[in-house]
């Protein structure tokens, strides 16, 4: 049976005794009903995993002993989601929170040409990006960046393999006969698609379009579903 698992990125290598976080002692003590002598285990999200023993069962300031740690290599896969903001945030959510259970290492939302979105809550996104790595039981948290013009990140896209998804009747490649590389970002555009400004502007960076299939799927599927097809396991 697992232990309940922790978020705490002030946890490092070497430390003997950690004092728990107030949200995290709230949820340890106070929700789990946990008391002294029992197991949990701790990630810093950067590759850290650290057993763990509770000392002092306080539901503001819980003590724990570490017991073992462990450090985690960095996933050998890199996927860099750059994605269009959505109108609607809650989908938006629900991408994030998937493509992080899913072993996404980095995301990056885009300001497209056709983009229509609110406010993007920053803290909020790394709240959910932070919960699931903790129901997935992961050690490396993915990076979120700010929202970024769609050219400026077409500048910074370094990668070995740069895939474009779009629904423009050009020639694509279908995502079934992608080889995905260990290094690699890939493009999903807004409600309404990328526009052929932008598509040209991505071709001309060396990334390659590809082709989803038939059915014209949400910003939100179409990303999911390219990172099912294109993660190493």
């Amino acid at each position: 049976m697992s232990v309940p698992y922790f978020y705490e990125p002030l946890i490092a290598t070497g430390m003997t005794q950690f004092t728990l976080s107030e949200t995290s002692s709230k949820h340890c003590v106070q929700v789990l009903r946990m008391d002294v002598g029992e197991l949990i285990d701790i990630t810093n999200g950067q590759g850290g995993l650290f057993h763990a023993s509770i000392q002092v069962a306080h539901k503001k300031n819980a003590v724990v002993t570490v017991t073992k740690s462990i450090q985690n290599e960095r996933p050998q896969q890199k996927i860099h989601l750059g994605i269009s903001l959505l109108k609607n945030a809650v989908r938006l959510e629900w991408l994030f929170e998937k493509a992080t259970e899913m072993g996404i290492t980095n995301i990056t939302p885009l300001v497209c040409e056709r983009t229509i979105h609110e406010r993007f809550k920053t803290e909020r996104m790394q709240q959910i990006i932070q919960s699931a790595m903790i129901q997935s039981q992961q050690t490396w948290l993915p990076i979120l960046s700010e929202p970024t013009p769609y050219q400026v990140f077409l500048t910074q896209a370094t990668t070995v393999q740069k895939l474009i998804a779009h629904c423009e009747p050009l020639n694509k490649t279908s995502i079934k006969s992608i080889e995905p590389s260990e290094d690699l970002v890939l493009l999903i555009g807004p409600e309404g698609d990328f526009t052929p400004t932008e598509i040209e502007a991505a071709i001309a960076k060396d990334f390659t379009p590809i082709d989803l299939g038939p059915s014209r799927l949400r910003t939100e599927t179409a990303g999911i579903f390219a990172l099912s097809v294109l993660k190493n396991f």
